[in-house]
């Protein structure tokens, strides 16, 4: 059965005919009779009959049509139900971000949409000033090989995902991307080396340098063997570590150079680690927002999303502002 016919059933037993059912629901009266064919060779039984120029509600009709009024009801206050989830401006929205993105990115976030105490307003006698209502953030930091972060989805309302522009897009035919910076990998040194004088460095500079660099399937590791394919020279890779905080201590110890993200790992960097653009080669990765579609709709997933954006122009313009204090 289907609530559409339903509902047909529904207003000719309360309009009393075919002709003011199909013109309440704007349709033909022809598909309104089609309609009731198809319902009452569902139900099994005859759901109507003739009396005089009019089609009435058999029996088992009037049974059907007050059944079926409880199931229109009912849809009816699902939808409204959906609606309200949809547009809620404080529902809850489940964030997962790589090591990198989630200590750039979640701290700011927690804080930018954090909902203040209610204050006194200056109209308000009684001192009860409501606070805007804000997504309530449960974050989670996941970090996975590139072909893991579309799984993620089916656990996080939003998902910080990074590729490399080489590599296998995302699957846009099943998931919303939100594209959010295209950010470069550069080398970091100790401030000592004899590199660190250059502005900028070339593959073949450092090709021939011991490395810490991370596991292989992520990308420090491709943009690493891209550098060696460019020298023709397979560098040597001393440590593996994921975490960029401790590249740059590593780094910072002496003997190894690292590759760390410009804008969400160069904050904070030890004093004596500087970091160099590597020219001559492709070393950017996307940064993405990968959300279900049906999650896509809601108000609150798309305030965190927004939010996001602008945190990460944030970011870009603080680390642009700190090279150009370097030069």
């Amino acid at each position: 059965m289907d609530v559409r016919q339903l509902q047909i059933l529904r207003e000719l037993g309360e309009l009393g005919s075919v002709k003011a059912v199909a013109e309440e629901l704007m349709v033909t009266p022809s598909a309104v009779s089609q309609q009731l064919a198809l319902l009452a060779r569902s139900a099994g039984t005859q759901l109507t009959r003739k009396e005089g120029r009019n089609l009435v509600l058999t029996d088992a009709g009037r049974v059907l049509a007050e059944a079926g009024g409880a199931v229109v009801r009912a849809m009816a206050d699902a939808r409204a139900a959906i609606g309200a989830y949809h547009e809620d401006p404080a529902g809850i929205v489940s964030v997962s971000a790589f090591h990198s993105a989630a200590q750039a990115l979640f701290g700011r976030l927690a804080a930018r949409l954090a909902v203040p105490p209610p204050q006194p307003a200056a109209h308000d006698a009684g001192g009860a000033a409501s606070a805007r209502p804000s997504p309530r953030l449960r974050l989670t930091d996941e970090d996975v090989p590139q072909h893991g972060f579309p799984a993620l989805t089916g656990r996080y309302d939003i998902v910080l995902a990074h590729r490399l522009a080489h590599t296998e897009a995302w699957p846009e035919d099943r998931l919303v991307v939100v594209p959010l910076v295209q950010e470069p990998f550069d080398v970091a040194l100790p401030a000592a080396h004899p590199l660190a004088a250059r502005a900028e460095l070339a593959p073949e500079d450092v090709a021939g340098e011991p490395w810490v660099s991370s596991r292989p399937g992520y990308s420090p590791a491709d943009v690493l063997a891209a550098i060696g394919a460019v020298a023709s020279r397979s560098p040597e890779v001393s440590h593996r570590i994921n975490d960029y905080s401790t590249v740059a201590a590593v780094v910072a110890g002496g003997g190894v150079l690292g590759l760390i993200p410009r804008y969400t790992a160069g904050i904070g960097l030890p004093p004596d680690v500087v970091l160099r653009p590597l020219a001559g080669i492709g070393t950017r990765r996307s940064i993405d927002l990968l959300i279900r579609p049906e999650n896509a709709r809601r108000r609150s997933v798309r305030t965190v999303a927004e939010t996001l954006r602008g945190l990460m122009g944030e970011l870009v313009a603080e680390a642009e502002h700190r090279a150009a204090a370097a030069r």
